[in-house]
């Protein structure tokens, strides 16, 4: 009889099919699996919104189909005070969040590895698609095979001894692949439509979601030379390079032409468009709270995103003079957001990431 030790994974089972089919592969390469349901997400009163309740029987139902049993852990409170309490202050600092970065980073890769701790496992599990390498004696987080899938940059700011514990079995498989597994094995979710955007606001409309937690602050909206051209209801409705909702229209003078949110400048409270694409470019940003996955020595070339399923754009990271990053690009880049996160890659892997402080596109900031 073999003494060998069969590894506990414990795997965050969201109800969709990436995480199902997850199951089901680590399963095939020896784990004993289980799976953890995480509630993230509470109304004021309560309640639950979003697909929760659906998602809850999709991922009770995987589980079932390969007879490993489902942990349900609500971590709401956490979730608000760790994400959503930040999400909230950056919309009203006139800046544009990002919620997914930080769920992984406070609730998918820590309340959840503490939990897994908690049911015995040695290792956590997600259906990211993204790869893990250790072939060359270090620990190396690399892009899918799934380009178009790729989901490193959303765990960019994920500690590197976190990341350690954890497995990425869809890592290899592009997501068409995944669907198909999913037919073969008999999952009633094969078809399901993955999750976009933010879940806790569900069907309903962005802007009517912000307004139930942001006060609405009017104010004028101009163009860079400071002319008045309308009223805008609130800065937190609005992002840089967004077109529509700006509601300019038949300005005397002005060309026929969309505008384009520009800055948003919020301690007079206005917000700054232009016609012109260009005004939307930035060269240069500087960001905090870098989290290096690898040893970097700065100066360093590298490449770069500034959102999800970005191309990678050429740049090189030295350090500011208040000891935050400063990233310039060989390329202009289109509406850089103060809020969101660079990520930084050398080919495949990912290096690390920070949170985008300033930038010079709009009301051009100063290095």
């Amino acid at each position: 009889m073999s003494s060998v030790k069969v590894k506990k994974v414990i795997l965050g089972m969201s109800g969709g099919v990436d995480s199902s089919v997850a199951a089901h592969l680590l399963q095939t390469q020896g784990f004993y699996v289980e799976g953890l349901f995480m509630k993230n997400w509470e109304e004021d009163n309560g309640t639950e919104y979003c697909t929760a309740i659906r998602d809850l029987e999709d991922a009770q139902s995987a589980c079932e189909r390969f007879g490993i049993q489902l942990h349900i852990a609500n971590f709401s409170a956490e979730y608000w005070d760790n994400v959503f309490a930040e999400f909230l202050l950056e919309y009203q600092r006139g800046r544009t969040p990002n919620p997914d970065v930080l769920c992984n980073r406070e609730i998918k890769f820590n309340q959840f590895a503490h939990y897994a701790e908690m049911l015995g496992g040695d290792f956590i599990a997600t259906g990211h698609y993204a790869m893990a390498d250790t072939s060359h004696g270090e620990y190396r987080l690399m892009k899918a095979l799934d380009r178009n899938k790729d989901q490193t940059y959303f765990l960019q700011a994920v500690p590197r001894e976190q990341l350690r514990k954890c497995l990425f079995p869809l890592g290899d498989y592009r997501k068409p692949r995944v669907r198909e597994l999913a037919v073969e094995l008999g999952l009633a979710n094969h078809d399901k439509k993955d999750s976009t955007g933010i879940c806790f606001i569900g069907e309903r409309r962005f802007a009517d979601f912000l307004g139930n937690y942001i006060e609405d602050l009017p104010g004028p909206i101009t163009d860079l030379q400071g002319r008045v051209l309308g009223e805008h209801p609130g800065l937190h409705y609005y992002t840089l390079g967004q077109r529509q909702g700006i509601n300019l229209g038949g300005i005397r003078g002005r060309p026929d032409a969309p505008w384009y949110v520009v800055a948003k400048d919020v301690t007079p409270n206005v917000l700054v468009v232009s016609q012109d694409t260009c005004d939307l470019n930035g060269t240069w940003l500087r960001a905090s709270q870098p989290n290096w996955l690898h040893e970097v020595t700065l100066p360093y070339e590298c490449a770069a995103k500034i959102r999800y399923r970005q191309q990678d754009q050429r740049c090189t990271i030295s350090q500011a003079a208040d000891g935050q990053l400063l990233v310039r690009f060989r390329q202009p880049q289109r509406a850089i957001a103060p809020g969101q996160y660079v990520a930084f890659y050398t080919g495949d892997v990912l290096l690390g990431g920070a949170r985008i402080e300033i930038t010079d596109n709009g009301l051009r900031g100063q290095i």
